[in-house]
């Protein structure tokens, strides 16, 4: 396996911020730049000093990269991997932490060189704040990460890639690009399209009751609604890229809320007990 002497962080949000500081404890690789394009974003880089190196220039950024990780808006990946294509030195491996896969794939066979080794990778962490400064050493430990190489992919850089996330603590999958959306969908992006859809009830109700609903707000709603806090620029990108997959575990989604709605009118006990005492058990089947 290639030794890792420069990696690339393409964004520093929270994810590549925080794998940015674990991989630089973990000593995985010699130097490290990132590259980010707002003067406000650079400076707070450099004051963490997270990284070697801040470049503005893509080009410059990943020239002697042998390592580059994506971690920006997925609906800002085209733009960039057509910059820094012809930029990238021979055998250097391009991943990305983005939670759609499948468009992803699509795009990059579609419309990038051949010889670009590309290996999709999705750590499944996160909290709901956003930025080089919401990074921390440790948000990887314990969790899983998918990777979604094509069929054709490098074997040695997607075993590279899993080296780089099971040197930060993860454990890691590895699936096709489809069912993985298929399962974020539901695990992932429905609960936090109803968690903003929540928020937004509240926030359109009458003042009076809007005012009450807020003031007393318990642990079950703040805990709920907490990833309604998440960057609204990540997730709108999120849900148009992963529109299918959302769409299709919506439906089945909105069958199960139908079905509950008419218990609840026909005062239906019986059914409502039998479902809350099975989704217990999953959930508790969930975290342990």
């Amino acid at each position: 396996m290639k030794k890792i002497k420069n990696v690339t962080f393409i964004g520093m949000g929270l994810i590549n911020s925080s794998l940015a500081r674990s991989l630089k404890k973990k000593k995985f690789y010699e130097h490290s730049v990132a590259v980010s394009r707002r003067k406000s974003t650079i400076e707070k880089i450099k004051k963490l000093q997270i990284v070697d190196k801040v470049e503005s220039d893509y080009k410059k950024a990943v020239e002697n990269a042998d390592l580059i990780i994506i971690g920006i808006p997925v609906n800002a990946y085209e733009r960039v991997l057509k910059k820094i294509s012809n930029n990238l030195k021979p055998e250097a491996i391009v991943t990305d932490v983005g939670s759609v896969k499948q468009s992803i794939v699509k795009l990059l066979r579609n419309k990038l060189p051949d010889n670009l080794i590309f290996v999709p990778g999705h750590p499944i962490a996160g909290t709901e704040n956003s930025g080089p400064e919401s990074g921390f050493d440790g948000l990887f430990r314990n969790g899983w990460c998918i990777l979604t190489p094509e069929n054709n992919c490098n074997k040695n850089a997607v075993e590279l890639v899993k080296k780089m996330w099971t040197t930060v603590g993860m454990k890691v999958d590895v699936m096709d690009s489809h069912h993985h959306d298929m399962v974020l969908a539901i695990t992932s992006h429905i609960p936090h399209i109803i968690a903003y859809s929540i928020v937004g009830t509240v926030s359109s109700l009458e003042k009076s009751l809007k005012k009450e609903v807020i003031k007393y707000a318990a642990s079950g709603f703040r805990d709920f609604t907490r990833i309604a806090a998440s960057d609204p620029v990540m997730w709108r990108d999120i849900l148009l890229m992963n529109k299918d997959s959302i769409l299709k575990m919506l439906k089945i989604f909105k069958n199960d809320l139908k079905q509950l709605e008419n218990a609840i009118n026909n005062r239906d006990g019986s059914y409502l007990h039998k479902l809350f005492s099975r989704t217990r058990k999953i959930r508790k089947d969930v975290i342990k």
